[in-house]
């Protein structure tokens, strides 16, 4: 082995270690910020999600807010089953949600921590049509490279039926 392969392992190790997990609460950065680009599943209507989020982890408190804003429009699938013109924006549907958890629990999972609380929702900045009695469940997880480098939100209650019920992806951009 070269020194330059010895050198390149040896700096790959300290990463490695220097991002590893203890599992310590201490260990989890206060402020989190990043992106969620996601497509409900079929039975939800087919809608692309995406928008930024922001996530504070309140001190020793156990509790964190989380927010998003989010824009959703009828996905290319739906053109294709059941069927439309996909150049009428009155069909694409285009509209926003803002999204809020304050004092959200946390919780450590495998790989990372949930953050999970009554939801405050909007649709296109009034109260949404699908209803107002929901939760959210955002996890935030990685690897043994990057220790936080996904989210993924699920809704339950009346979110559910304009969201799904299925997790939406996103990704952490920025953490401190």
């Amino acid at each position: 082995m070269t020194l330059g392969r010895y050198r390149s392992l040896a700096i790959l190790g300290v990463l490695v270690l220097a991002v590893g997990r203890t599992g310590h609460a201490q260990n989890v950065p206060a402020h989190f910020t990043g992106l969620i680009n996601d497509h409900t599943v079929p039975g939800a209507g087919s809608w692309e999600l995406h928008g930024v989020w922001t996530l504070d982890i309140q001190g020793g408190s156990g509790t964190a807010d989380f927010t998003a804003a989010l824009n959703m429009e009828r996905s290319d699938y739906f053109f294709v089953n059941p069927g439309g013109d996909p150049s009428n924006l009155a069909v694409r549907n285009a509209h926003t949600h803002h999204v809020a958890v304050t004092a959200g629990l946390v919780t450590f999972i495998a790989n990372g921590f949930r953050v999970t609380g009554p939801a405050t929702l909007t649709g296109n900045g009034a109260t949404p049509l699908f209803g107002t009695n929901s939760t959210l469940q955002a996890d935030v997880t990685g690897g043994n490279l990057v220790m936080y480098s996904n989210i993924a939100l699920t809704f339950t209650g009346d979110a559910a039926k304009h969201f799904g019920s299925e997790p939406l992806a996103g990704v952490v951009s920025a953490m401190k």
